[in-house]
């Protein structure tokens, strides 16, 4: 069992950064695959990036490649997201998961991931 907090959503200036962190509890966080997703109104939950626990990473689409960075700590059980250069289209809810991926092919895919968090609220002012 794994519950997930996030925190370090906020309201901030386009163009501005953020640093998002989710922490987690339960003895097994090592061994999970740990995601980020984001959830704007009237859109779907949509696939930001994920971070095995041997460090491996993948990025979802090119609107937040080169702009996010994904991290983890294992003793401190938090993985971060860094977000910089962002822009109104980044406003969303964002959630982090925790599924216990084999590879990282299919981080995208929502049912993958058995624990979620309650979210972030990130709102970028044009």
């Amino acid at each position: 069992q794994v519950q997930l907090v996030e925190s370090g959503g906020r309201l901030v200036q386009a163009g501005g950064s953020l640093r998002l962190s989710c922490a987690a509890s339960g003895r097994t966080f090592s061994s999970y695959t740990i995601g980020w997703f984001r959830q704007a109104p009237g859109k779907e939950r949509e696939f930001v990036a994920a971070i095995r626990w041997s460090g491996g990473i993948t990025y979802g689409g090119d609107s937040v490649k080169g702009r996010f960075t994904i991290s983890r700590d294992n003793v401190k059980k938090t993985v971060d997201l860094q977000m910089n250069s962002l822009e109104p289209e980044d406003t969303a809810v964002y959630y982090c998961a925790a599924g216990t991926l084999g590879v990282l092919d299919n981080a995208d895919e929502r049912a993958r991931y058995d624990f979620w968090g309650q979210g972030t609220q990130v709102t970028v002012s044009s």
